[in-house]
């Protein structure tokens, strides 16, 4: 009895040191994800039957003898040799798979969502449901916004599939409270924000965005309609209607977005701007500018003029450049 008993130690010794301490090599390269709330036993069936381990119950029985270490929710690729030990470790360190974002400058929500599905993280539908309706997650920053446009700030992020949409955009929401709190931008922030979303989308020159936001900033105290594009175009996303390009119907359209039609600003921000943007409403120019226009050389440019006769003879330029390319 003693030597059977002896026997079998000695087997289940070595089929424990088989399962768990000698490397295995997945058959092919495997991701897994493990959504939150999955358990142990999910865990390890699903490792066992992608060839990550040998044993789900081996593995299921190292994490009873490690009651301290979580397993973590999430998305990991596995590639190499690497024995259960390893495999334990790595999903209890959170060692999961990260999905980059990269949000440029001047994004809107649309593309945003469009930029988070093509890097596998999700529908772009789901994230539009957030940004559109969740603005708790910007009450303390603006209390009037009516979506998450203008506080996703532009940068490059790294996500797991693990993170659902909010978490998504609640992190870029951080980010830009920290890049507003590095400008001093603390007061007015509706405003400022909208502004600098508009400045963002009618200039890529760093150095035009202070006289551009000093047009709009004019325009504003002569009570002028804005007449900018970039607004129309985005009422026009808004209803589903932009087609590539602007026509008269978008031009006489009741949108209030439409800013050839209604002096002001637009309700709020139609894009998501960066800090030179932000900086440059909060900061306009010194001019007494009302208009601008492209160079019309490609540069992305523009001239600029304080009255329409100026303005007239830019806008003649610019075709004369154009037809010239």
């Amino acid at each position: 009895m003693v030597r059977f008993c002896a026997l079998l130690l000695l087997a289940a010794t070595l089929w424990f040191a088989w399962a768990l301490a000698i490397p295995i090599a997945p058959p092919a390269p495997q991701v897994l994800l493990f959504p939150p709330g999955s358990s142990s036993k999910v865990i390890a069936a699903e490792l066992q039957r992608s060839g990550v381990v040998r044993s789900g119950f081996a593995f299921e029985l190292l994490h009873y003898a490690m009651p301290k270490k979580k397993l973590k929710a999430g998305e990991y690729r596995f590639t190499n040799s690497a024995n259960a030990y390893e495999i334990f470790n790595r999903i209890a360190r959170g060692d999961v798979l990260l999905h980059t974002v990269v949000i440029p400058e001047g994004y809107n929500i649309f593309e945003i969502a469009a930029a988070i599905e093509a890097s596998g993280l999700g529908k772009h539908e789901d994230f539009l449901a957030v940004a559109t309706h969740d603005t708790a997650l910007i009450h303390a920053i603006d209390p009037q916004a009516k979506s998450l446009e203008g506080y996703l700030f532009p940068d490059t992020y790294q996500f797991s599939r693990a993170q659902n949409m909010r978490e998504m955009a609640a992190t870029m929401v951080r980010r830009f409270q920290k890049e507003a709190q590095s400008l001093g931008l603390t007061q007015d922030t509706h405003r400022l924000v909208t502004l600098a979303s508009i400045v963002e989308k009618e200039t890529a020159a760093a150095d035009e965005r202070a006289e551009v936001a000093s047009v709009y900033s004019n325009r504003l105290t002569k009570n002028m309609a804005l007449a900018a594009d970039p607004t129309v175009v985005y009422g026009a996303m808004l209803r589903s209607n932009y087609r590539g390009t602007i026509y008269q119907s978008d031009l006489q359209s009741d949108s209030p977005y439409n800013t050839y039609k209604f002096a002001g600003l637009p309700p709020g921000p139609i894009a998501n701007p960066g800090a030179a943007s932000l900086q440059a409403a909060m900061h306009p120019a010194s001019t007494d500018y009302l208009f601008f226009v492209a160079v019309g050389d490609g540069s992305g440019r523009h001239h600029f003029s304080a009255n329409f006769e100026q303005h007239e003879r830019n806008v003649i330029a610019y075709r004369k450049a154009m037809k010239a390319r």
